[in-house]
């Protein structure tokens, strides 16, 4: 075969991917512009809360402890659990000297759903919970955070919620993109999917779910990626999965690119098993119209926003070289790409760091292509002096500043 035929053949394949992909984000980014976030009215009801932490090598997890012990809440009316798996004997230490039932296992082959399926098959027999609270290690919340959990989970009338995930570190360039990921998830995933009256997607942490039907559906939990597994049981049996902007949990992001890579290829993976898991439900969904189903089966389907990055860039990269006039469209795509990032992005994460954040985001997608992470390494260093002399120039404009002020 010619090899300018191959070549447009794979041009235009992976530019419909893509584009099906843009279109898909596009739509949803425009649609959380017209979410508007509902009253919370107080609740006369008080749940019983049980509350879990599943957590792997994770020494920060004494801070998601803290937080939940120092609720506003009453204290009768919530137990905690904390599954530190492989957790260092200090850490151990210091989660036992809290009012928590704390288990230690060690799995051959840890996962999340195992954690998970040990603290329920310990939790007391006498004791009677609504709501099941799932909490990564390393999350903290507010001490009003089961009050307003009880109250979202009562005006919602779902047996799921999901709360609203935020960084509580941005203090490097990829803790920083992990933030701004963060919430471009919540407004495409679920703001845009709320405003449409379909389910918002479930995250890795601040999701809460009745009691029962996490008792009895967690069990058929197999794989390593739960939280897909448990959105498939969710959008099958017909349950909706509502979201509350004002419920805030707040989560330690990856600081180096090597780890927020590692963790975007665990996702991509959980992205494709659960297509190909759901697949076959689709054409029951098509014929009884059960929009959720469809809707996250076409979620699934669609390219996960890593592999979408790394084929732009790789795109970008080569065409220029081997024909000029093919690559102006990929150009156009990315420049739509930054528009949704852009219009996905809120207010206060746009700040002074914001440039270096935006510059520095293709260069930690060039670290996954096989072949340019050596390069991607000598730009990230050279972007880092940059910022290093940014911000020394701007810490000594504002010294001069406020000497001035106090000269006055």
């Amino acid at each position: 075969m010619d090899f300018w035929l191959i070549l447009y053949i794979i041009d235009w394949v992976l530019f419909g991917l893509v584009t099906l992909t843009v279109l898909y984000l596009l739509f949803f980014t425009l649609m959380s512009l017209f979410y508007h976030k509902p009253d919370l009215p107080k609740s006369k009801h008080q749940n019983r809360f049980i509350v879990l932490i599943p957590t792997y090598k994770n020494p920060d997890v004494i801070y998601t402890v803290k937080s939940i012990l120092g609720q506003t809440y009453p204290q009768r009316l919530f137990d905690v659990t904390v599954i530190a798996d492989r957790c260092d004997e200090m850490t151990n230490f210091r989660l036992a000297q809290e009012p928590v039932t704390l288990l230690t296992p060690q799995f051959e082959k840890s996962t999340k759903a195992k954690e998970l399926q040990l603290a329920i098959n310990n939790l007391p027999q006498f004791k009677i919970y609504d709501i099941v609270i799932v909490l990564d290690g390393g999350s903290v919340v507010e001490p009003e955070f089961l009050e307003l959990a009880n109250d979202a989970f009562e005006a919602a009338g779902t047996k799921a919620i999901q709360m609203h995930r935020l960084s509580r570190n941005r203090d490097t360039t990829t803790a920083r993109l992990g933030a701004v990921f963060e919430e471009i998830n919540n407004s495409v995933f679920r703001r845009g999917h709320v405003a449409l009256g379909l389910s918002a997607g479930l995250s890795g942490g601040g999701n809460a779910y009745d009691f029962n039907w996490f008792k009895e559906n967690i069990f058929k939990v197999k794989t390593p990626w739960e939280v897909k597994e448990i959105e498939s049981l969710l959008v099958r049996q017909h349950i909706y999965v509502d979201f509350f902007d004002q419920v805030y949990v707040f989560d330690e992001k990856k600081r180096t690119s090597e780890a927020f890579n590692k963790e975007r290829k665990r996702w991509i993976k959980a992205h494709y098993n659960a297509f190909f898991r759901n697949l076959m439900y689709l054409p029951g969904a098509l014929l009884n119209q059960q929009y959720n189903l469809i809707d996250k089966i076409i979620q699934w389907m669609i390219l996960p926003r890593l592999v979408m990055m790394m084929i732009i860039i790789i795109m970008s990269i080569i065409l220029p070289i081997v024909y000029m006039s093919l690559v102006f469209k990929w150009w156009a795509i990315f420049a739509v790409v930054l528009f949704i990032f852009a219009l996905a992005t809120p207010d206060y994460l746009v700040d002074e760091d914001w440039d270096s954040t935006f510059f520095k985001t293709p260069i930690i997608f060039m670290k996954t292509i096989p072949g340019l992470s050596k390069i991607a390494d000598r730009l990230e260093k050279r972007a880092e002096v940059r910022d290093r002399r940014r911000k020394e120039k701007r810490a000594l404009k504002d010294k001069k500043k406020k000497k001035k002020n106090r000269n006055k």
